[in-house]
């Protein structure tokens, strides 16, 4: 009788043994002595080479990449399960992001019905806002994210608050200046036009879009207590 297939992610247990083997007596001195904090360089290295690798097509090194990042997952949860205190261990992580997915994709395990991609982000960041506790569905969002990254966030979470038509309030001229570019290259090219443009200006860029985004928050933030 042929072998069943082997299930997905079954070498996911060797990299959970390695880690093991590598942190107990006897293993690695180096990942001995790590400590949450002292790996947080090579979680944002990690991070940011694998997003690299994305953005250029490297398909071979996404794939290393990602297994560098998935490297400091093990690891952050190979370290708490140590804690002597409130010890947590990798199938804690798993577990939590699956009942995490299946609470928030109720379309899918629930037989809610889906709307646009954009509504069932919307619906996800709602309700984790309830879920947390939070007063708005921008509140959790890290500040110091770059500018750029920080905006998205803010536009993704607030998707519910665009006026009808699909036009946010602000948006008519922005869309009249990019009418004319056909590709994300083209777009890529006008910002770089309006960082020099804002540097011949004595203008910011990062500061000046930050300024917009917190104003962005804010009219969220009354829109948000003007239904309660």
């Amino acid at each position: 009788m042929a072998d069943m297939a082997v299930q997905p992610g079954h070498a996911f247990l060797d990299l959970v043994a390695v880690m093991d083997r590598l942190r107990s007596p006897g293993g690695c001195p180096w990942d001995a002595r790590q400590t949450h904090r002292s790996l947080v360089e090579y979680l944002v290295e990690e991070t940011y080479e694998t997003v690299e690798a994305i953005e250029t097509d490297d398909r071979a090194g996404l794939r290393e990449e990602l297994g560098d990042l998935l490297l400091q997952v093990v690891f952050h949860a190979r370290l708490a399960q140590e804690d002597p205190e409130e010890p947590w261990d990798i199938d804690d992580v798993v577990e939590g992001i699956v009942a995490k997915l299946v609470a928030r994709h109720p379309h899918v395990f629930a037989g809610e019905i889906a709307g646009t991609a954009e509504e069932v982000e919307a619906n996800w960041h709602a309700r984790k806002a309830v879920e947390k506790g939070r007063s708005s569905v921008t509140d959790g969002i890290p500040m110091q994210l770059p500018g750029l990254v920080l905006a998205s966030k803010v536009l993704a979470r607030s998707v519910a608050f665009i006026e009808p038509g699909g036009v946010s309030p602000g948006l008519e001229p922005a869309r009249a200046a990019v009418q004319d570019i056909g590709d994300e290259a083209g777009f890529g090219d006008l910002l770089l036009a309006l960082v020099a443009i804002g540097r011949d200006e004595g203008w910011d860029a990062e500061a000046a879009l930050r300024g917009a985004i917190r104003r962005r928050i804010g009219t969220i933030k009354a829109l948000e207590d003007s239904d309660e």
